[in-house]
């Protein structure tokens, strides 16, 4: 019922940023809780960030805290990933979100019920 649409990836040099921007389609949901995943070649989806429309709260993961900056637009159904600071370890395929119940961990993969394609993030040295 929810199409995500990451973009805003690309190539960027150590210590640069980056903007990436999550639209979503169709049915959205006032109180869903809208999450940043990464996956890295060779390992597993990881958590990065989440936010809640309603509420406003916000979560990141230690790795990237102080350096990433989720944020949304609820008129326009797409939330942004500010990333700042990026280091080689922050390359990965970056990908949206969606979580419609209150119910399950914000951090947690399985909790998600929709996801975007992913947008390439790739930091050089």
């Amino acid at each position: 019922q929810v199409q995500l649409v990451e973009s805003g990836g690309g190539l960027v040099q150590a210590g640069g940023s980056l903007r990436l921007s999550c639209e979503a389609s169709g049915r959205t949901f006032s109180s869903a809780v809208m999450g940043w995943f990464r996956q890295a070649p060779g390992k597993e989806r990881e958590f990065v960030a989440a936010g809640r429309w309603i509420g406003g709260n916000t979560y990141y993961a230690d790795s990237v805290k102080g350096r990433f900056t989720i944020s949304g637009n609820n008129a326009k159904n797409t939330v942004y990933l500010q990333m700042n600071s990026l280091r080689p370890e922050d390359t990965a395929v970056y990908y949206c979100g969606v979580k419609k119940s209150i119910i399950g961990a914000l951090m947690t993969l399985a909790s998600y019920d929709y996801w975007g394609t992913g947008t390439q993030v790739t930091v050089s040295s």
